[in-house]
């Protein structure tokens, strides 16, 4: 492929979003390039506090547990305070208890702020993922959450490179570290992104408009809460990286620098290939994508039963880590066609929280599998989740109807140029 050929793809990937969403995206590039908390907490704990690996293990089940917390609750203020004011207070809380985190020494303080970390730095994922519902045009969201996606992994990656060499030298710079730069989101937020929240609408009298929308409505929302449902499938099958396989491999008399190594495949992939692929799969059949993701991530786990080498295991991350890659924006942007503009904070809540329950029922049921009935079985159940996954993406879309382009579902034209304007 020639030089102009790669200028004209980069430039077709990014052309045509607002500047509004520039200016997120950095915010969550930002964001992410300070994980150092969620990366290095259990080495924290265990190698420089000198606490058990059993204790370590429940202060990242209480860090989760305030994840899960914070969904809904993130969700209501999203859409009653706005998405400017709750991305500010969880950006700051997050800043402070990130740093209060690094001075706290006694058992019962540790876990008790990690809570309070977990809760902070969820908070503000509904109100980003409203946002950005927000101010993009119906066609181009998967595309957007495409986008942000990849600044996820791309910050992901530099953190982790980072936080390594700072770890070698001070957890507490770390620490720190994280909470200059979550504050460096807020100051972004507060100098270059506007509300956006769509102004209400008459109903309650009889006028035309949308009717209010509680948590309620959006768990009565069957359709919506079938996709919660499946998202938390997924997430279940996804989250098995993170300790049932580092776990088998270990089983299976590989090293942690073994482990080390084939994962990062998944982020170097996700760098590579987010974009190219999402202009693959931007305006293709939502249904045969989710349909397709949900096989790949099912099966791409389950061919790890049949791994006895660092190569096929790098190759079965390739196949999930494509799910994932499909998956991801394509299921954001069915989150988002289902959702009332009025309600958008409600419904992102309850959909962060199925990724928040994945992540602390994961890792017990993957460990509890494996101890039980050893990794392979865990493998084929992954499988056979991805299956019934698939299964219920098909059923769940049929009939769907097919979203209007610009000024259909998505927020009010004024709102747009309101926030192009704010941020020029």
């Amino acid at each position: 492929m020639s030089t102009a050929s790669v200028r004209r793809a980069a430039r077709q990937s990014v052309s045509g979003l607002p500047r509004a969403f520039w200016w997120l995206w950095t915010s969550t590039l930002i964001n992410r390039m300070g994980a150092f908390v969620a990366t290095f907490l259990a080495l924290y704990l265990t190698v420089v506090r000198g606490y058990s690996a059993s204790y370590a293990g429940l202060v990242a089940a209480l860090h989760g547990l305030g994840q899960v917390v914070s969904s809904l609750g993130a969700g209501v203020m999203t859409d009653r305070l706005g998405r400017r004011p709750t991305m500010l207070i969880a950006q700051v809380s997050t800043a402070v208890t990130v740093a209060l985190l690094g001075f706290v020494q006694h058992p019962a303080a540790i876990a008790a702020v990690a809570f309070l970390v977990g809760m902070a730095g969820n908070a503000s994922r509904p109100a980003v993922q409203a946002m950005m519902a927000d101010i993009v045009a119906p066609e181009d969201r998967v595309r957007a959450f495409a986008l942000n996606y990849w600044a996820i992994n791309l910050g992901f990656a530099f953190s982790s490179l980072a936080a390594g060499v700072i770890a070698q030298y001070s957890y507490l710079i770390g620490f720190l570290g994280e909470a200059a730069l979550t504050l460096a989101c807020a100051v972004l937020v507060f100098l270059k992104l506007p509300e956006t929240r769509p102004a209400p609408t008459p109903g309650a009298d009889g006028a035309a408009g949308e009717p209010a929308v509680g948590l309620g409505t959006v768990l009565r929302d069957r359709r919506f809460m079938s996709v919660v449902g499946l998202s938390f499938l997924m997430a279940l099958i996804f989250m098995q990286h993170s300790v049932a396989l580092p776990v088998a491999m270990g089983k299976a008399g590989f090293s942690s620098t073994d482990y080390g190594m084939v994962i990062a495949v998944n982020g170097v992939l996700i760098v590579a290939l987010q974009i190219p692929v999402t202009r693959f799969i931007e305006h293709r059949d939502p249904q045969r994508l989710l349909v397709i993701s949900a096989l790949l991530a099912g099966y791409g786990f389950g061919l790890t039963a049949f791994a006895g080498s660092l190569g096929v295991y790098a190759l079965t991350i390739c196949v999930w880590t494509l799910a994932e890659i499909v998956n991801s924006p394509t299921q954001m942007g069915l989150v988002v066609r289902l959702s009332p503009a009025q309600g958008r904070g409600r419904y992102q809540g309850v959909y962060t929280l199925s990724w928040s329950l994945a992540a602390l029922v994961a890792p017990l049921v993957g460990g509890s599998v494996i101890d039980e009935f050893g990794a392979a079985m865990l493998w084929a159940g992954c499988a056979g989740v991805g299956t019934v996954a698939a299964a219920g993406y098909w059923l769940l879309m049929r009939g769907l109807p097919a979203e209007r382009p610009s000024g259909g579902a998505g927020a009010p034209e004024a709102a747009r140029s309101e926030a192009e304007a704010a941020s020029a």
